[in-house]
């Protein structure tokens, strides 16, 4: 196991992990409850939520965003701003969510259309 490096003007809240051998670069911010495994090597300022868990192994590229409750899996190029889990970029992570809380409503109008053909369908074939 290598040194684990927390380099200057990085900003850490209460309960954060952080794994053996990582890298936390210059002037980030690390809100509580995040968790960065070992061997994972995080820029310089970038901005990470609450609640988070980077797998270990991984690169975090400079000013990168990630908010809170997402999970990484994988490298996060420079600039990126990320959600969920696993997470992806925010802008469709913000669509799809639009999509997910309306999931019910779009079921029952689903259900509505397939009985509807269903039943166009056994009355053309009365005809």
């Amino acid at each position: 196991m290598g040194t684990t490096y927390i380099r200057e003007g990085s900003k850490l809240d209460n309960l954060i992990q952080i794994g053996h051998n990582a890298d936390i670069g210059k002037h980030n911010v690390i809100v509580a409850q995040t968790g960065i495994a070992g061997s994972t090597v995080v820029g310089d300022r970038n901005q990470i939520g609450g609640q988070v868990g980077i797998a270990g192994h991984l690169t975090i590229g400079n000013n990168v965003r990630i908010a809170a409750q997402s999970g990484i899996g994988s490298d996060i190029a420079d600039g990126r701003t990320v959600q969920g889990s696993p997470a992806f970029d925010k802008g469709p992570y913000d669509r799809s969510y639009v999509v997910y809380r309306k999931l019910p409503e779009l079921q029952k109008r689903i259900d509505a259309l397939e009985k509807a053909l269903a039943e166009a369908l056994k009355a053309k074939g009365q005809q």
